[in-house]
């Protein structure tokens, strides 16, 4: 990337007129500064550009630190005290996976990261990273996944640790309650971490809409976030991940200052060098200066200041530039008289520069990584920046101070353990007394190290973080009780009415109850409305001129439809989050408005409207995270289903998003079929996550993800004899088997036709074919969720184990179905795996009908009919398993598919055209 660096390489002639305002420059710079030089600088480029003189067009600066020694702050703690206590930390967190090795537990662990990178979290830790006790409200610190062992070590020393806890690392059910999870997981440890990291990716962007969120919430009112500051330390290979850099823009075109990005560039990823033949620093710059962040580099240590100042024919530079990442790992990993060599010998001059240095010296040249008054100058630019996100690119060696087996090696994120020489060697540079018999005697048992909570390093400490406003991280757990006032029936009357003779899908019937419930006092102003760049599609577009869509800059411009009636309205105190085609983005929104209850005491209620073919196939790592992070909200999976959204073709048809939702604990899948289901589900939903009960606190802690189609159809009001248990539990009979008069009771064959969502109407269709044509009585149910259905039967084989005793509970499936009459057939608009979930908790002889496969486009009816899942593939898989079972004559199934021509998709009538896709 040099031929984009603005270069200090020389000259190769010479030119007097040059010479000569270069002197003038070093006389200037030497006289009043570098930062007076900058700004100089600044004006000569305007100048330039005014008379059209051609400039360079720089993607990179040179390898060089942002910050020039003479701009420095002083650093304002004692070095010398806070330099101790980080040794006892490295120790303590090395010496917590390595005991963690003992070969009759060996969890695993990493050593390296947090070696690499304790300076960048002590020089935040002891300056910067406000708790949520501090008068302006705490920060928010994502920290790198893997480094989790360092935040334990300081815990430790901070007294929030015990030896017990630090021994529980990653055997968190073994150990309990001293159990550690591996990384930060807040769902294993509520009160101590805030946000999960290390699914690489998902921190950047989760960071980013965070700080986002920080805003909307002082722009609506709703918090004054103005003196809190999101904190995110990445990887540069986690920089890799399409999340990573996906949603650079947002911060920028928000102008999120509140934002600052630590990437620790240590020049390798899990197996070796991040860009071993380029560099990374700079090809981060380059994004991150486009995409519209300051950015500042934090490369070499003050150890280098002098040789850089002596370097006035730039050569150094030239070299710095050149030199590969490969290579600069490299270095590292061998001694300083190679550096000599190898790097420094690359030219007289630059061999010149350090001919009074000793090899040991070369060694000690320091990464500005390792350096706390080029750390802390870092942070406190980024703190004053103004109208941008910083991010500060910081090069440091992995598993520095852990001795020459470990630093800067390929196969450093792997090494987990120390020898017994490792150990000793560890132990002299951090200066642990420790004698050598106790690390000979065992070693996976050498202590840990703490000087007792008196002593001057850890009172200093511990001062340091009152004055910040308490420790970190760490999560409230008083910030989760907070309870909302509960709707009012007025929001679900609409739900309960049905659409009388206007046909509606359920889309719409459930926006017109997402009106309703923003219009609610209490709850209403709490509401989070998501959608990426469909909101026409949904019908939320009536949303825009009162809601309005939430942009910290407001609208600016004169709307192209600005006289229309449900025109595109922005506003900074919009409600809406209407993040564009980025699902990525939308997820990450959720999550920082559905832990709002956590991090700011503020609940606030998400519900992310959006295609459900491109949700949790799309997005299922973020949703794991957000589960992981306790979020709470509604996930809405429109136009859900393989054959209702007809024109849009394969990638566009789910048949599977409920099964995918299924496998994630935190969220409970509904498929509903009717606007009054919906509103039910809603209702406890709102009361779940933020009503008055005695459920217990993890019961809050859950997500609700519905499937709703566009195809139109009449919403039946809700029966004065609802079953809203059946409703909420998963199952619940809507048309019961109907024996004609002058038929005796139990003399006609009967069967169960269960179905969910769309296909409850091919269902009760089915029933009417039955007993018209084939004299078979069926009822017919509407599976809410077939997912909790399975949980709480697999629940109830849990409780046989756990208590052998006690008397067995009977799965609420089988309490509603298992003494039913005939045999059971099922059917959705998604694969047979959906219904398939209960299918091994029945004793009925059980067909499922599923959309296997890959979608297409064609009109419903017919999609139907090649699927084999519609009306009448209901009504012959039915007489199918009668005639199996004798009750019917065995050449029935075969003349009712030649009646109604199953084999041929142009016979499907199962379904309605129109609705919006």
């Amino acid at each position: 990337m040099t031929q984009d660096t603005a270069s200090a390489n020389p000259r190769s002639t010479t030119d007097e007129e040059v010479d000569d305002w270069l002197e003038s420059w070093e006389g200037l710079v030497g006289a009043r500064g570098t930062a007076r030089a900058g700004e100089i600088m600044e004006a000569l480029r305007r100048r330039a550009a005014t008379n059209s003189v051609a400039q360079p067009k720089v993607t990179t600066t040179d390898y060089v630190n942002t910050i020039p020694a003479d701009q420095e702050p002083a650093y304002p703690g004692d070095e010398r005290i806070e330099r101790r206590y980080r040794r006892w930390l490295r120790w303590n967190a090395a010496m917590l996976v390595h005991r963690a090795q003992r070969p009759e537990i060996s969890v695993g662990g990493h050593i390296s990261t947090y070696a690499g990178a304790a300076t960048l979290y002590e020089i935040g830790f002891n300056n910067f990273f406000r708790g949520q006790d501090h008068p302006g409200g705490g920060d928010q610190v994502f920290f790198q996944g893997h480094a989790s062992p360092g935040m334990y070590a300081r815990a430790f020393l901070e007294g929030r640790l015990s030896e017990a806890d630090l021994d529980g690392f990653r055997q968190e059910v073994s150990r309990a309650p001293h159990g550690l999870s591996s990384y930060p997981h807040p769902r294993l440890m509520p009160e101590f971490w805030q946000f999960p990291t290390v699914s690489m990716g998902l921190g950047p962007i989760n960071a980013i809409y965070q700080a986002q969120m920080n805003r909307y919430l002082q722009h609506r009112g709703i918090k004054d976030t103005s003196d809190q500051r999101v904190w995110a330390f990445l990887g540069d290979g986690e920089m890799d991940e399409p999340e990573s850099r996906g949603a650079l823009q947002l911060a920028a075109n928000e102008g999120l200052d509140n934002l600052t990005f630590v990437i620790n560039c240590n020049l390798q990823r899990l197996d070796g060098p991040v860009r071993g033949n380029g560099k990374i620093v700079q090809e981060l710059e380059a994004t991150f200066t486009g995409a519209g962040w300051d950015v500042i580099k934090v490369l070499w240590g003050r150890e280098w200041d002098d040789l850089l100042a002596q370097d006035r024919t730039g050569e150094l530079v030239r070299i710095m530039n050149e030199t590969l990442d490969g290579d600069y790992q490299t270095f590292k990993a061998e001694s300083g008289g190679f550096i000599r060599d190898n790097f420094f010998g690359r030219s007289p001059v630059t061999k010149g520069l350090v001919e009074h240095l000793s090899d040991d010296d070369i060694w000690n040249l320091k990464r500005g990584g390792h350096d706390y008054h080029k750390v802390f100058a870092a942070y406190q630019r980024a703190v004053r920046t103004q109208g941008k996100p910083t991010v500060i690119l910081v090069q440091t060696v992995k598993g520095y101070g852990l001795g020459t087996t470990f630093e800067s090696r390929n196969a450093t994120h792997q090494m987990k353990k120390f020898t017994a020489a490792d150990v000793k060697a560890f132990r002299d540079r951090m200066d642990i007394p420790i004698i050598d018999k106790v690390i000979d005697d065992d070693p996976y048992a050498v202590p840990y190290y703490h000087p007792g909570t008196d002593s001057e390093e850890i009172q200093y400490m511990l001062d340091r973080r009152r004055a910040l406003g308490g420790f970190v991280p760490a999560r409230k757990p008083e910030n989760c009780r907070i309870t909302l006032p509960a709707a009012s029936d007025k929001a679900f009357a609409q739900t309960k009415k049905g659409s009388g003779q206007q046909m509606a899908a359920t889309t719409m019937a459930f926006v017109r109850l997402l009106k309703d419930l923003m219009r609610e006092e209490g709850i209403g102003q709490r509401i989070v409305p998501i959608i990426p760049d469909e909101a026409r599609t949904f019908g939320i577009d009536a949303f825009f001129p009162t809601a309005k869509i939430y942009n910290p800059n407001g609208q600016n411009y004169l709307a192209v439809d600005r006289e229309m009636f449900l025109s595109y309205k922005e506003a900074s105190s919009g409600q809406l989050l209407h993040v564009g085609i980025n699902e990525a983005g939308a997820a990450a929104g959720f999550t920082a408005a559905g832990t709002a209850y956590s991090t700011h005491g503020e609940p606030m209620i998400p519900i992310y409207v959006f295609y459900s073919m491109f949700g949790f196939q799309r997005t299922g790592d973020a949703f794991w995270a957000a589960g992981d992070q306790m979020t709470r909200g509604f996930i809405i999976g429109a136009t859900a289903g393989r054959t209702t959204l007809t024109g849009e073709g394969l990638q566009h048809a789910d048949g599977h998003s409920p099964v995918l939702a299924a496998t994630n604990p935190a969220v409970r899948v509904f498929d509903p079929a009717f606007g009054y289901e919906i509103g039910h589900i809603v209702r406890d939903g709102l009361h779940r996550m933020y009503g008055e009960h005695d459920l217990g606190e993890d019961a809050r802690n859950v997500m609700y993800y519905l499937t709703v189609y566009n195809e139109p159809m009449l919403q039946p009001a809700e029966p004065d004899d609802v079953d809203v248990e059946g409703i909420l539990r998963g199952i619940h009979r809507i048309a019961k088997a109907q024996t004609p008069a002058e038929a005796a009771p139990g003399t006609r064959p009967q069967a169960q036709l269960l179905a969910s969502g769309v296909a409850v109407p091919w269902a009760l269709e089915a029933r009417e074919l039955l007993a018209a044509d084939w004299g078979v009585d069926a009822a017919v149910w509407s599976v809410t969720s077939w997912a909790q259905l399975r949980r709480d039967a697999l629940s109830c084989e849990a409780e046989k184990l756990r208590d052998v005793d006690a008397e067995p509970r009977v799965p609420y499936v089988r309490r509603r179905l298992g003494a039913e009459p005939g045999p059971i057939v099922a059917t959705s608009d998604f694969d047979s795996t959906q219904p398939d979930l209960i299918r091994p908790f029945l004793t009925q002889d059980f067909a499922t009908l599923g959309a296997d496969g890959f979608g297409f486009s064609d009109t419903r009816a017919a999609a139907r009919r090649h699927f084999r899942i519609d009306a009448h593939s209901m009504v012959v898989r039915t007489l199918q398993l009668l005639a199996e079972r004798g009750e019917v004559d065995p050449g029935t199934p075969a003349e009712a598919a030649r009646r109604y021509r199953l084999t041929d998709v142009n016979a499907g009538t199962s379904g309605t055209a129109g609705g919006d896709s």
